[in-house]
Parts: structure tokens; C-alpha cells; sequence
């Protein structure tokens, strides 16, 4: 997802890529929570999109992210990183084809507005 903010952002603020650094495997490898490809999305529209202060209306980047979550469910069947991961084979980089598939479905619906 970091490759999406640069592709789009240029120069990812550091800070950004060391937050979304601990979401890789469900939070912390713990395979329990959510996917990092949402995770990571999730923080990428949120630097892009989000609201700065609270008076400020967030409706619309809530429904985007929204939107985005449920095509990737309809892709992937989930968001909770084991149900995605433990099906696929048990070879390094598992979960490549999750991450490249999430990004192209990021960039089309960055793309789409």
C-alpha cells in the first residue's frame, strides 16, 4: 500500500510508513485482526482524504473507505487476515497476490474519485 502513496502522494511522509509498518499480518503477524492491504489503504485515504478537525465533515472519505472495503471482501472473502492468508499456498510472500490485487482495486478507485 506504501507503493499506492508514493505513486500518488510522491514522497511518503516517513511517519506515515512507520505507522502502517506494524499492521503487516492482521497487527503484528498476529493473523487475528484485519488484513494489512485494508489497514494499509485505510491510513493511505485517511492522509489523502481525511478531515483535520473535528468540525470538519468526514462523511464522503467514510463512504470511500467503505466502498473499498467491500470490494475487497467481494475479492478476497473477508478482511481478517487468516481467513485471506490460510487458504493460499504455504510458500514466502503468501500473500503477494492479495497485496498487488488490493493495490490495483486502490489505485482504480483513486483513479475512479
Amino acid at each position: 500500500m506504501i507503493a499506492v502513496g508514493e505513486h500518488v502522494l510522491g514522497q511518503v511522509p516517513e511517519v506515515v510508513i512507520r505507522a502502517s509498518n506494524l499492521f503487516a499480518g492482521g497487527v503484528g503477524r498476529s493473523r487475528e485482526e484485519m488484513c494489512g492491504v485494508i489497514s494499509g489503504a485505510a491510513i493511505l485515504v485517511g492522509v489523502m482524504r481525511g478531515r483535520v478537525l473535528p468540525t470538519e465533515d468526514d462523511e464522503a472519505v467514510l463512504d470511500w473507505m467503505a466502498r473499498f472495503r467491500e470490494r475487497f471482501i467481494a475479492y478476497a472473502g473477508s478482511t481478517k487476515c487468516s481467513t485471506i492468508r490460510d487458504p493460499l499456498p504455504d510458500v514466502d510472500k503468501r500473500c503477494k497476490p492479495i497485496i498487488l490485487d488490493g493495490v490495483r482495486m486502490l489505485v482504480e478507485m483513486l483513479e475512479e474519485g
